[in-house]
Order: structure tokens, then C-alpha cells, then sequence
């Protein structure tokens, strides 16, 4: 095996890549109140989240990785090892990543490993491992694809539309938008990242206006889209998912699109009807 692909749970990797032994998912852990406090692993059940959320006054959390979590997956035959870990303004996980990194050395010496931070989430972190996993197969030298790597990242773009932002607010999470529109007015807001940093892009009033504006935003920013991805994620929310693709392909052109539902600390930040998108 010349590569492998180590990413935490805040990434949404396809069902074929879950049984596969280049990708490994190392979990967060997601916390509501008393009641919960789960891995969000493979047996992560939305349903039953979300409800344990809306059930509970208390803001839902995750706690990340531990450095050693992160060690542990990068025990393998693989020449290479590549770890991507949501944004490092968002969570604590990229950090554990590279302290991960520094254990396995003073343990078992020298190996390739490159800890990569997506400045994303979601579908942003999906994108990587497939881009990382195209250059692998072009057969491109360790150094070379560690650039081009980082490049994409630069290149990448985040949007995101929510029905609401309390998760990300009492989090902390929005602490670089200076000013958000009252929710009573069924103004929502189109946030995007900024070297990993959400910032309000935009409104709409309701979520349908909300969504065509995202839409819109990504179709303007877009370049070279006919060799990238579209790659949509949603909270439960695959309808509102489809008209976004729908608006954006009627514009662009992409070598492919993927639309998955948000795993565990996806649904955390998104809340239920949530929808991501990232080119």
C-alpha cells in the first residue's frame, strides 16, 4: 500500500471509502449534556442525535482526537501517510494531528506523514482525500504532492447555508463575524471561510433566497470548475441539497459531483437542514 489517508470525523467520506484500507476516520467525540456522549464513528445515527439535541437545553460539544488517537493511525505499511483535519481555527483536532505526528517519530522514527488543514470542514476535508488521492495515483513524488496540496487548499472554496447558527455562536465559532441579522426576521445569513475563519458572505430572507444566494456567490467565485469538484453536504436536508446542485450545474461545468449527508460533528455545527457546499 504506497499511501494512506487518515482524516478525523468532522470529514464525510463515501461508503466505499469506509471499507477501504487506505482511508482511516480517526472520531471526535460528541457531547449533549448528561444525556449523550458518543464517538462519532461509523455507528453515528443522526436521527438519534438530533434529537437528543433538540431534547436538551444545553449547547451540544465535541472534544477532539487525543495526539495519541492520532498516532496510533499512522502505524501502517503505507510509504505515505496524509492526515486532514478540519479547519485549526474550528477545533483542536488538527493540532492533535501533528502532536499524533511527533509521538509516532520519537516512537518508530522517520516516515512520510503530512498533516494538512483542510481551512474547511465537511465536504471541504472530502474534497482533499480525493484530491490527495488522484495525485497518489498519478504516481507523483511525496514533496510534490504535499505542494500541490496545499495550493488546493488555497484555492478551495467554503459556503455554507443554516437554519440557524446557535451551535456555531455558543461555541465560539463565530467570533470573526462582526455582525449577524435577528433571527426573527427569517434572515439568513450565507457564510463562507476565510483561511479557515467563517465569515458572512451574504442573506436571504428564508432559507430557499438563503440557498439561491450561496448558490449564486459559488458560481461567481468558481474557476477552472470543468477540472473540480462540486461536492454538497447536507443535515438531513437532501431536497434543499438537489436545487443547489441543480442551480450551480445549470452554470458549471464539474469532472464530478458528490452530494452525502453530514456525519456526526457535521450535524453538530449544521443543525438539522443545514447544507455545505464546497468547489
Amino acid at each position: 500500500m504506497r499511501y494512506k489517508i487518515v482524516v478525523d470525523s468532522c470529514c464525510e467520506l463515501p461508503q466505499d471509502f469506509k471499507n477501504d484500507e487506505r482511508f482511516e476516520i480517526v472520531p471526535l467525540t460528541l457531547i449533549v449534556g448528561d444525556q449523550y456522549e458518543k464517538e462519532d464513528n461509523m455507528e453515528f445515527n443522526q436521527r438519534e442525535f438530533l434529537d437528543a439535541v433538540a431534547a436538551c437545553p444545553e449547547c451540544p460539544k465535541s472534544a477532539c482526537p487525543s495526539p495519541e488517537r492520532y498516532r496510533e493511525a499512522y502505524v501502517t505499511p503505507a510509504e505515505h501517510v496524509y492526515v486532514v483535519t478540519l479547519s485549526s481555527k474550528l477545533s483542536g483536532s488538527h493540532n492533535s494531528a501533528v502532536l499524533g505526528k511527533d509521538l509516532y517519530h520519537e516512537k518508530y522514527g522517520e516516515k512520510e506523514i503530512y498533516v494538512i488543514d483542510s481551512k474547511s470542514a465537511s465536504c471541504g476535508e472530502t474534497q482533499i482525500v480525493y484530491q490527495l488521492m488522484e495525485l497518489e495515483e498519478q504516481g507523483l513524488p511525496f514533496a510534490e504532492i504535499t505542494e500541490r496540496i496545499e495550493q488546493f487548499v488555497k484555492e478551495m472554496n467554503t459556503y455554507f447555508v443554516l437554519e440557524n447558527l446557535d451551535t456555531l455562536r455558543k461555541n465560539g465559532r463565530l467570533s470573526g463575524v462582526k455582525a449577524l441579522v435577528a433571527s426573527t426576521l427569517n434572515i439568513k445569513p450565507v457564510m463562507g471561510a476565510d483561511d479557515g475563519s467563517i465569515i458572512q458572505l451574504g442573506q436571504g430572507i428564508g432559507m430557499k433566497k438563503a440557498l439561491t444566494k450561496m448558490a449564486d456567490t459559488a458560481i461567481e467565485e468558481a474557476v477552472n470548475s470543468e477540472n473540480r469538484r462540486l461536492m454538497i453536504t447536507h443535515c438531513n436536508n437532501p431536497k434543499a441539497a438537489e436545487c443547489v446542485r441543480r442551480h450551480i450545474e445549470e452554470k458549471l461545468h464539474f469532472k464530478e459531483t458528490l452530494i452525502l449527508d453530514t456525519a456526526g460533528v457535521s450535524s453538530m455545527y449544521a443543525n438539522e437542514g443545514g447544507v455545505i457546499v464546497t468547489i
